[in-house]
Formats: structure tokens, C-alpha cells, sequence
């Protein structure tokens, strides 16, 4: 174990400088009197309890004998005195259940016992009004940052054993995340989704469903305003803190050129008519489960030819690889399906270099060098500390969640396309679960094709001008 695990800030903050609290006895006898009776409702526990506790004894049965100690995590230092919103570890949120009003420093532990293991999370108890931590501790006080829940409240609600962070003890045999072996098995449980966590990335999804039809209504404020992508990210964001916890991952509002850089998150660019809109974006859920959706949109509500043309063979990938999506096939293939298409149509187009480029020879990634499908739920790239032979060449199960997001991008300044093809940037991406028999596009009511999403942007457009 690590000092900074038990801690529940990741810096420790000098606040010597600013103003402080009275300590005389007369005013701590003033501040810590004169409060009603505090109500403490126990609730019922949560519905993902018995989910959790399933998912800790699969872990557990993995590491016979180890005690295990999973850490929420700190909060991040954004500069000085200030940090992000605290989000726990996805790893331990998986195994608790505790979304996002998870405790900073908060542990999870498996303790080895003779039929498995005993688990207990360790957070610190909130203070009561006859100490000073409420109102005057600025990182974990009442006064500065609200209630904080008990441990009896999070025990019931998780129907997990909770115990004050003071109690816990480390020692030199727990095994925690930093073991690439615990890390590795808490990656590869999540590959398979449980009733539980399908239903929650069906909620993600359609949340973010909400956020991309505000941002279509939006679109004339978008093309009035400067840096107009900045009305698109704010829109859907907005979106994302009413419906969830916030965004899945930096929302990607791309206008124009600017749809040619993948991971474009600056969004400071201009949203002009006749240009495409890409917009990549997600809900991340309460219970930290995100959505992660690409559309991408003409601006005017209607597809140039050459818009349309790339759109089209963008769609035709996509739905090539979710054609083969089923139990039994490898994940590696989804991605070469997509990739057939995307090779084909370019070689149609005349892209194909001549000479030492041919058959065999991969031209077409300089237009798509990002993989066509990545795992999906607490985190946006779920699993990522899986196995290869239980990710990229892993066979496909029944409840697995990946998305599906072939694209094409042009960069303005390519001169190996024709000049009406520069600057266009397009990519579909849908959110796709396994099921005993095939697939379902969990995304599928968010239009798709060129007529429908020319309509979808026309409609959008109408209701918000008219709103």
C-alpha cells in the first residue's frame, strides 16, 4: 500500500494563508450547539447490491487465500487548492456499487476467510457536530462541500460491512490495483456485462440520445456564435449533468476540417452552413456507466454529393461489421469487416497509390488509422487492462458491450485525394451489446442514414428556432 490511498485529497493543501475559523472556547461552544436533531433515513439496498457482491465473488475466487484492497482513489489536483470532481476507481465502483457519491480515500477489502472472502469498505465517518471537522475542514467539511453520507446509510444501501477509514491497516502482502495480475483480472470481469450493467448502458444511451437532439435545435445559436463548437460541447454537457454524473470523456464537437482530427476536445472552431458536424459524445451515468456515440451531421440539414458519398461508405462499414457481430466469432473481426469496406471504396475512388502500392499493401489507414471497436461501460475504453487473447483476439459472448465506429478523414492539406474530398471528416459510431444470437444496436432510435439524419437535423433545427 501507498501513503496517498488512504488519503482522500492527492495533495496536501497549505491554507495557512487565508482566512481562518475562530478556535476560543467560546466560539466552539457557540458553532457546536444549537442544531436540530439530525434525521439518518436508512435506505433500502440498491439495486445493483447483489451484482456487486456477485462480481466480488468472482474476483475473489480468483486469488484464493490473497486479501485484496481495492482504493477508491483521491482527488485530483486541478491547481492549488482546487481539484476535480472527485470519480472513483472504476474498478472499485464495479465491486462496490458506489457510483459517483463514492468517498475519496474510500477502500474496499477482501478479506481470505475459509469459503471465499469477507468484504469490507473502509471510508471516513462523517463528523458529527460536536467536533470541528464540519465546519471547519475545507476538504471534507459539512460547511464546505455538504453531507457526506454515514457508514451505517452506505451499508445498507450496498449491503456491504462498512468500518471508519481509521480502522484500516495495510500490510505488505495485500494485493492491490498496482498488481498488474488484480488489475488484469478487475479488467477482464467486466468484459461480460450483467443484467445490471446492460440496463444502465441502455439508460447512458439514451440520455445521450436527449443531448445530441438538443445540440441539433442548437445548431443556428452554434453558426451566430464565435467558436460556435464551444455552443455544441456546452449543450450536450448540460445535458450530460442533468440526466448523469457528466460526460463519459471529453466531448469531441467537430466543425468542419476540424472533424479530421480524431480526439479534437479543444472545440473552439466555428460552425459554419455547408460545413459537417462531427460530434463524438456520452452520458456517463450516476452509476459511472457512459455511452459513447458519434453522429455526424450536415450543419444546413442537407449532405453535399461528396458529403454524401463519404457518408455513405462510412455507414456501409459500420454496418458490415455489425452484420457478423455474434457469439463465437473473434473481436479482431468486427474491426476487418469495417476495414473491407473501407478498403474497397477507396480503391474505387482512385486512392490507391500505384507502383510499390497495391493488394496487400494497408493505403487505406492513412484515412482511418483508429480501430473500428473498443469495449464499453464504467469506463469509455472498458477492459483496457485485458488480456489480448481476451480482448482484441478474444471470442465474443453474450453480454459483451463494444462500440462500432468506423470513419473516414481527410485531411485538408492531403494531396493524395481529390480536393473536393479535403478537409471532410466523417464518423458513425453506435454502441452495440451481444446477445445469444446475434446483436443489438443499443443506438439505434439516434438516425443513421443520410435521408434520416438530413431530416433529424431539418426537424431540430425547426423546434429550436421555434422554442
Amino acid at each position: 500500500m501507498t501513503e496517498h490511498q488512504t488519503g482522500t485529497h492527492e495533495a496536501e493543501i497549505d491554507n495557512s494563508n487565508r482566512s481562518t475559523t475562530p478556535r476560543t472556547d467560546e466560539f466552539l461552544g457557540y458553532i457546536m450547539s444549537g442544531w436540530a436533531e439530525r434525521e439518518e433515513p436508512v435506505p433500502d439496498p440498491s439495486p445493483v447490491a447483489p451484482f456487486a457482491a456477485a462480481r466480488r465473488e468472482s474476483l475473489g475466487s480468483r486469488f484464493p487465500g490473497d486479501r485484496l484492497v481495492i482504493a477508491a482513489g483521491a482527488m485530483k489536483q486541478r491547481s492549488n487548492d482546487t481539484f476535480y470532481q472527485f470519480r472513483a476507481h472504476s474498478a472499485f465502483s464495479h465491486l462496490t456499487g458506489w457510483g459517483s457519491e463514492a468517498e475519496p480515500g474510500s477502500i474496499l477489502v477482501l478479506d481470505p476467510v475459509a469459503d471465499g472472502h469477507e468484504a469490507t469498505l473502509y471510508f471516513r465517518e462523517r463528523a458529527g457536530r460536536d467536533s470541528e471537522e464540519f465546519f471547519a475542514n475545507p476538504e471534507i467539511g459539512e460547511f464546505w462541500i455538504g453531507a457526506r453520507p454515514s457508514l451505517r446509510q452506505v451499508a445498507a444501501a450496498l449491503d456491504l460491512r462498512t468500518a471508519d477509514l481509521g480502522a484500516f491497516e495495510a500490510t505488505s502482502d495485500d494485493r492491490t490495483l498496482d498488481d498488474a495480475e488484480v488489475a488484469r483480472a478487475a479488467s477482464e470481469l467486466r468484459l461480460v456485462k450483467d443484467e445490471f450493467e446492460l440496463r444502465e448502458m441502455q439508460l447512458a444511451v439514451d440520455a445521450t440520445a436527449r443531448g445530441f437532439d438538443e445540440v441539433l435545435e442548437a445548431l443556428p445559436r452554434a453558426s451566430a456564435a464565435a467558436r460556435g463548437e464551444r455552443v455544441v460541447e456546452g449543450v450536450f454537457n448540460q445535458r450530460a449533468r442533468l440526466d448523469g454524473n457528466t460526460v463519459g470523456y471529453e466531448t469531441i464537437a467537430a466543425s468542419g476540417a476540424h472533424a479530421c482530427t480524431l480526439h479534437w476536445i479543444r472545440n473552439d472552431g466555428d460552425v459554419r452552413e455547408g460545413d459537417l458536424l462531427l460530434l463524438d459524445a456520452g452520458v456517463e451515468l450516476d452509476s459511472l456507466y457512459t455511452a459513447d456515440i458519434t453522429r455526424t451531421v450536415p450543419v444546413s440539414g442537407s449532405f453535399s454529393p461528396v458529403q454524401r458519398r463519404v457518408y455513405e461508405a462510412v455507414l456501409e462499414a459500420a454496418d458490415a461489421a455489425r452484420a457478423i457481430v455474434r457469439p463465437g466469432i473473434r473481436f479482431g473481426d468486427v474491426h476487418d469487416a469495417a476495414m473491407a469496406v473501407i478498403e474497397r471504396r477507396t480503391r474505387e475512388w482512385g486512392l490507391a497509390p500505384t507502383g510499390d502500392g497495391g493488394e496487400g499493401f494497408a493505403f487505406y489507414r492513412r484515412y482511418m488509422v483508429h480501430g473500428t471497436s473498443h469495449h464499453l461501460g464504467l469506463d469509455v475504453h472498458d477492459c483496457a487492462q485485458a488480456r489480448r487473447d481476451m480482448y482484441m483476439d478474444g471470442i465474443l459472448e453474450p453480454g459483451m458491450v463494444f462500440t462500432i465506429e468506423p470513419g473516414l478523414y481527410f485531411q485538408p492539406d492531403d494531396l493524395t485525394v481529390p480536393e473536393e474530398f479535403r478537409g471532410i471528416g466523417i464518423r458513425i459510431e453506435d454502441d452495440i451489446v451481444v446477445t445469444e444470437d446475434g446483436c443489438i444496436n443499443l443506438s439505434s432510435d439516434i438516425p443513421r442514414t443520410p435521408d434520416d439524419v438530413e431530416e433529424w437535423v431539418r426537424a431540430s433545427r425547426r423546434r429550436g428556432a421555434s422554442a
